[in-house]
């Protein structure tokens, strides 16, 4: 699998469609700063499925849109697709039919992104498993983008193990196993819920029983206050309607008291309306003379105001006459002071003029003198600094090799130290080793465990198949009970309104229908033969002549009947005070045969039917009608009875039904637990199987661990000896250079000596530029007083005109306010004229607004006598007219509350108020209850429904739903464990793979480092070590190197080129290991100088040859351009817009050669 061709449309500055090549062999990019470059990497990132805005640099995903310049507007789309090879068919198994494979990723403006692949849309993941499965993707260690080495140097030993990730090709595991690890958490969060869930569903299930034995209670009190409601309602409707009649009366009698009150009031509104008709007209006449008065009043003071104004204007015109003189003055004053300012100027300027002749040829000469001065100074310096030069070089040298010297000594020392450490430590790892025997009994160990597992899952099928069968035997118990426990409680809600309808029937004196029984089927036969005389008592021997009821001792003769007719008396059985009765009492079969035998009677007797119809001897015939009220008591007793012969059946069989339901929930309870059981066994033995592996994988990681650390103290121990030789070899060099080294005392005596020159040059520099920069300074000095000068001169000519201009207007001005005085001081003479014929106007004012004022002040008091007879008549009217509104009112109160009562009758009752009682069952015509009696009652009852609590009506119908939940629940649950424990299964085999692949992808990785070290600095040693963990899959990866003619020292401590090229080497390291399809190097060689760029670019062409690997890098360094295969040329001809321009090296090389 290979990349062949990235496209781009819209992204970021590339918005016309641009199409890059990736072909075999090193592809380059070069172009100026800040044109585009990196917006190639980043697409290529971005396409392979970047999540980050951060690594796009960007705030928002959208900023990768192309965003406009000012001849270009913005877009509202990017595009960029990636053409992939599929000939080895490596793809996963939905792209594998293809032989090349289109990848797009597209970005709209408000709608985000979304993949296709070969024209498919796609999931992100889905793109981002495909590229991953190909050792590459947007986070791949391909990638090298701007910075990355230097990422790689500071990063943090844990995080270079992202490293040996890409290089094993664990990162397709890393993302499963999180997968798996994010629905594992999930499934175990779901368990815990599911428990909770199940257990809050058992204590609503237990409410639920309580809750169906409460609804049957609740149904039987609510029959009761229905009953009591009714009579209560009754009571308030007549109640109400009696308090209308009389409201009624009392608002006919007020309406009679207002229309005479009013007539009243209308008289003495009639006479207050004439009396105010004449005001008016009087108080026109005195407002008028008022505002004359007013007027006269307010004239007056006008002229006052104005003879003080006049005095005021007077004294203001003669001060500013005074302060004009005052002024004329000062401008006089400053005219002389310019005359004489201007004369001492401008004998000034003409002496300053006199001294600056001559001034350029002496700044000339001064000049000339410090050149030459300065010349002198630097010849002198220059010599001194060349011999310091030659002293510090050979003083630096003989310490560099002193130095040396004694590194070589110390580090031969260290290396002595270290050979003999790895020695102690090799002999302790290998003492550390795992024995065998643990081996084999971690392994054994597993084997138990899984097989205790097995047996474990084997016994959970039985004990639910159990439970199932339990539960099905406890649903139908209950549901067998339920049925019996209605109809019981349906049996005796009928027999306990009939023994209340049958109560509130009685009397003081029983009367003789509680004696009688008759057979089902014969009560309306019986009531029709004795109607009412059924109610009446049955009386004893003592009882007094006159008291009314059945006696013994009349004749019970027998009688004679009619062919179809029989007597009724066998029927019955009775008291002997109705033998009589009841033996002239016979039954047809039918009416017709009734009618047939009823001219055969004789005196007393009847014929009765079924249906209540009766024929008597004396021809009264009644037709089949309405039952009697003493037969509607027999039906009711009859049935009464029958209620109790069956509720004796049925609450025995209830017990039963009730026993085998505790029963069934019992041998249920059994079977969960047993069911628990299980899974608590099946639970334990999967966490005895997990620990178990994880106790088998913690040996076999411990093994791997000591084979690394031994094939790393192996290799250690090689490097530490070839690290002495060289050590020795340097301290041999270092020794016999130091003999050559030159004569440092005879090189400082000519610097002292040179020294002195530069001192005596130095003085004669100061001395010239001293006398040039005060000349300097004087013809400055002189210029600037020169200038200030003239700018006084033309200051003071200026004010000398302002002060002439001034006095010309103080003149005018003068003259204007003597005319002013002039004309003010006739004024006030004529003031005191009008205001003499003003008074004299006042005075006759006066008297006619006095007469006014009396005349209205007396047509005023009539007007308020007249005003308050009528006030008293309107009172008295108005009381009336609140007696009618209050009667009103309360009429209207009782018709509203009429109205609510109606509407609480309708509501409660759901009939009208006259049917309250033929629709409670209650009749009419009988004495009704005490209303207040049947109150009390009433609170009672509705206190005992309320004591009850809420009650929910449906709790039989809930029960069995939530008994249907909880098994679905179940069954849910029993397959949240099987799935969490099939995910831990498959975590632990992925940790596992990951594991081994990890460490053989650092055995392999180590080796292609310690190789391109030495290819790239032409020598020197270098390997890396796992550290900060037991675990390698948390292991962090540190770097040792050793360029040529340094000790072995971290990467921390490496000078910035030789850090850029060791993270260089691991790059590659990682990439060798395993190869991806393209590697892309963003500006990497830009620390490293000429040599390590040639040796870089050669790696990189042995590279290709190696792993076929296309590179695509980003460069601005010749070289690495010199060495490319071709070379893309971003430019950004218009601001804001990247171009891509090509050109094949190779083939232009070819076609010169042909040339």
């Amino acid at each position: 699998m290979h990349f062949s061709k990235l496209r781009l449309t819209g992204f970021k500055s590339f918005v016309e469609p641009t199409e890059l090549l990736i072909e075999e062999g090193l592809t380059g990019v070069v172009g100026p700063n800040g044109c585009g470059k990196s917006n190639l990497v980043e697409a290529l990132r971005w396409v392979m499925g970047e999540t980050s805005a951060k690594q796009m640099r960007g705030g928002g995903m959208e900023d990768v849109i192309f965003g406009g310049t000012e001849q270009r507007p913005a877009r509202n789309m990017a595009e960029v697709g990636l053409y992939v090879a599929n000939d080895d068919r490596r793809a996963p198994a939905q792209f594998n039919s293809a032989d090349e494979l289109e990848v797009v990723r597209r970005i709209e403006r408000e709608k985000g992104s979304h993949y296709r692949v070969n024209g498919k849309d796609v999931r992100a993941r889905d793109v981002q498993l495909l590229f991953a499965d190909a050792a590459t993707g947007a986070r791949s260690a391909g990638l090298v983008s701007q910075g990355k080495i230097g990422s790689i140097v500071q990063a943090k030993a844990s995080d270079r193990r992202a490293l040996l990730e890409e290089a094993a090709n664990i990162r397709g595991l890393h993302t499963r196993r999180h997968e798996a690890e994010l629905r594992l958490r999930a499934a175990e969060q779901n368990l815990e819920r599911l428990d909770d869930v199940l257990k809050a569903l058992e204590g609503q299930r237990a409410a639920l029983r309580r809750q169906a034995r409460q609804a049957q209670r609740y149904r039987e009190l609510s029959e009761k206050i229905r009953q009591a409601e009714s009579i209560v309602l009754h009571a308030r409707w007549t109640h109400t309607m009696e308090e209308r009649r009389k409201a009624g009366a009392a608002l006919a009698a007020a309406r009679d008291k207002v229309t005479a009150l009013t007539q009243e009031a209308a008289a003495a509104s009639a006479a207050q309306t004439d009396s105010a008709a004449s005001l008016p007209g009087l108080r026109q006449r005195e407002a008028e003379a008022s505002a004359e008065l007013q007027h006269l009043t307010v004239t007056r003071s006008e002229l006052d105001a104005e003879e003080r104004r006049i005095a005021t204007a007077r004294s203001e015109a003669e001060t500013r006459l005074r302060q004009i003189a005052d002024d004329v003055t000062r401008e006089k004053t400053l005219v002389e002071e310019a005359a004489t300012a201007l004369a001492r100027l401008t004998g000034e300027r003409d002496e300053l003029i006199a001294a600056g002749e001559g001034e350029a040829e002496a700044q000339e000469a001064s000049g000339a003198a410090l050149t030459q001065a300065n010349r002198d100074a630097e010849e002198a310096e220059e010599a001194v600094h060349k011999t310091t030069e030659e002293i510090a070089v050979a003083d630096a040298r003989r310490a560099a090799l002193e130095r040396q010297l004694r590194q070589a000594e110390e580090r031969i020392s260290r290396l002595d130290r270290q050979q003999a450490d790895l020695a102690e430590r090799r002999a302790e790892l290998i003492r550390q080793a795992v024995p065998e025997a643990e081996r084999t009994a971690a392994e054994q160990t597993v084997t138990e465990a899984a097989a205790a597992a097995d047996a474990a899952d084997a016994g959970i099928p039985a004990a639910q198949e159990a439970r199932d069968d339990a539960q099905e035997a406890e649903k139908t118990a209950r549901a067998a009970a339920r049925e019996m426990d209605a109809a019981v409680s349906e049996l005796e809600t009928e027999a306990t309104g009939l023994r209340r309808l049958l109560m509130q029937a009685k009397s003081e004196a029983a009367p003789m229908v509680d004696a009688v029984t008759v057979a089902p089927g014969y009560e309306t036969a019986l009531g029709a033969a004795l109607g009412d005389d059924l109610e009446a008592p049955a009386l004893d021997a003592e009882a007094p002549p006159t008291a009314g009821g059945w006696r013994e001792g009349a004749d019970a003769g027998g009688a004679e009947w009619p062919a179809g007719v029989e007597p009724l008396a066998p029927k019955v059985t009775a008291p002997a005070a109705l033998a009589a009765r009841l033996a002239r009492t016979g039954i047809a079969a039918d009416p017709a045969a009734a009618a047939a035998a009823q001219p055969a009677l004789a005196a007393g007797m009847r014929i009765v039917t079924k249906e209540g119809g009766m024929w008597r001897w004396d021809g009264f015939v009644q037709t089949p009608g309405a039952p009697s009220a003493a037969a509607i008591r027999l039906e009711r007793r009859n049935r009464l009875a029958e209620l109790d012969r069956q509720l004796a059946d049925r609450r025995g069989a209830l017990d039963v039904a009730r026993s085998e339901a505790e029963h069934a929930a019992a041998r249920l309870a059994e079977a969960e637990d047993a069911v628990e059981a299980a899974r608590r066994a099946r639970n334990a033995a999967s966490d005895a199987l997990s620990k178990a592996k994880s106790a088998a994988a913690e040996i076999e990681s411990r093994v791997a661990a000591v084979d690394t650390k031994l094939a790393a103290l192996d290799d250690g121990a090689a490097r530490l000896a070839g690290e002495r030789e060289e050590a020795v070899t340097a301290q041999g060099q270092a020794a016999e250079e130091l003999k050559t080294l030159p004569d440092v005392e005879a090189l400082r005596a000519d610097s002292s000596r040179l020294r002195a020159a530069l001192s005596e040059r130095r003085a004669e520099l100061v001395e010239a530029r001293t006398e040039h920069d005060r000349l300097v300074r004087e013809a400055e000095s002189r210029r600037t007083r020169l200038s200030a000068t003239e700018g006084e001169i033309k200051s003071w000519e200026q004010r000398r005109e302002r002060a002439d201009t001034r006095l010309s207007d103080l003149d005018t001005r003068r003259q204007g306010e003597e005319a002013e005085i002039a004309r003010l001081a006739s004024r006030p003479q004529e003031i005191a004229a009008e205001r003499e014929k003003v008074v004299a106007l006042i005075e006759a004012a006066e008297a006619k607004r006095r007469q006014a004022a009396d005349a209205l002040v007396s047509a005023e008091s009539r007007q308020t006598e007249l005003d308050r007879v009528a006030r008293e008549a309107d009172r008295a009217a108005g009381e009336a007219r609140e007696s009618l509104i209050r009667a009103e009112s309360q009429l209207e109160q009782i018709n509203q509350t009429l109205r609510v009562e109606r509407e609480r009758i309708q509501e409660r009752l759901d009939c009208a108020p006259d049917e309250i009682l033929t629709k409670a069952g209650i009749d009419p015509e009988a004495p009704l209850p005490d209303a207040e009696q049947t109150q009390r009652s009433l609170d009672r009852l509705s206190g005992e429904r309320e004591a009850l609590g809420p009650v929910n009506l449906r709790a039989e119908t809930e029960l069995e739903e939530l008994t249907e939940q909880i098994e679905g629940m179940e069954r849910e649950r029993d397959d949240l464990i099987g799935a969490i424990q099939r995910l831990r299964s498959a975590i632990a085999a992925l940790n596992k793979e990951g594991r081994e692949r990890l460490l053989a992808a650092f055995n392999l990785v180590n080796g292609h480092f310690q190789t391109l070290f030495r290819r790239l600095f032409g020598g020197g040693e270098a390997h890396l070590k796992l550290t900060e963990a037991e675990d390698p899959l948390e292991a962090g990866l540190e770097i040792m190197a050793s360029p040529p003619g340094k000790k072995m020292q971290h990467l921390s401590l490496l000078s910035g080129g030789e850090q850029a090229l060791t993270a260089a080497a691991l790059v590659f390291a990682v990439f060798l290991t395993n190869p991806s399809p393209i590697c892309v190097l963003d500006e990497v060689d830009a620390p490293l100088d000429d040599t390590n760029v040639d040796r870089f670019c050669a790696l990189l062409q042995d590279i290709v040859k190696e792993t076929g690997t296309r590179f695509l890098i980003i460069t601005h360094h010749r070289m690495t351009m010199a060495r490319m295969d071709r070379l893309f040329g971003v430019t950004m001809a218009e601001r804001g817009v990247s171009q891509l321009v090509s050109v094949d090296l190779a083939r232009a090389e070819r076609l010169r050669d042909a040339g």
